[in-house]
């Protein structure tokens, strides 16, 4: 049985309920967009506990995404994921045309289709390297209208990135403007009794919609992973939709 972590509705409520609300007025209820696919005939089940200490064992494979374990996910053919074009080397592109984003993820990453993602990407040799996006609806038209860096990503990173039960620590924030755009990066570390995983977010808002792609890595191999994920991070781009 999955945990109350794992349920769209509990995900949808920590959020709406994470960042302050300034001067004491309540904004527009978002919802979550969920994106369900049809499974194909491979699954990939996923412990529903936490993961133990032989996580770091050749071959284990258990599912996680975004530091949530999954009761299962199902593994999409390569042949289907036909919006993914060869891009920079060791990487392929996704272009998202009616959610209005584009980003890059490394080459061999499977998709897999997990309930309250739009779309996730992962190795399922490293089950704590993958990049996930959520996109849910937005009355705001900046994310700066949510407050700074520093002050999204500490409630993002202890309601919404990771589980409760893990500890969380905001590494670095930082904010770039890209043709007029504002995008929040955040770095930070999310540790469960038996890993640390080392992982990346970041956020925007355009086309009436609050935007999060999550990357990461299992901490022991943060160093050989970080310019891969930093790529990821940094190719994410949303337009007009």
């Amino acid at each position: 049985m999955a945990s109350l972590q794992n349920s769209p509705s509990l995900h949808r409520t920590l959020f709406l309920n994470s960042f302050p609300q300034p001067h004491g007025h309540v904004h527009a209820t978002p919802t979550f967009s969920c994106c369900t696919r049809k499974p194909s005939s491979f699954l990939v089940q996923a412990s529903s506990t936490t993961a133990s200490s032989s996580e770091d064992r050749p071959g284990r494979r258990q599912m996680l995404a975004v530091g949530l374990v999954f009761p299962s996910v199902s593994l999409l053919s390569q042949s289907s994921v036909s919006f993914a074009a060869e891009t920079k080397k060791g990487f392929l592109s996704v272009l998202d045309k009616k959610d209005g984003y584009t980003f890059v993820y490394p080459f061999g990453w499977q998709e897999v289709a997990i309930e309250g993602q739009d779309k996730v990407f992962k190795d399922v040799i490293e089950p704590l390297e993958s990049a996930s996006v959520t996109v849910i609806p937005t009355s705001k038209e900046d994310i700066r209208e949510f407050g700074s860096p520093q002050e999204i990503g500490e409630t993002l990173i202890k309601k919404v990135l990771a589980p409760p039960s893990q500890k969380t620590k905001l590494i670095e924030a930082t904010e770039r403007e890209v043709d007029g755009k504002a995008y929040y990066t955040l770095e930070f570390v999310a540790k469960a009794p038996n890993y640390t995983r080392h992982a990346l977010s970041i956020i925007t808002i355009g086309n009436g919609k609050f935007y999060t792609l999550t990357t990461g890595a299992n901490e022991r191999r943060w160093e050989k992973m970080k310019d891969k994920l930093h790529t990821v991070v940094e190719s994410f781009t949303v337009f007009n939709a």
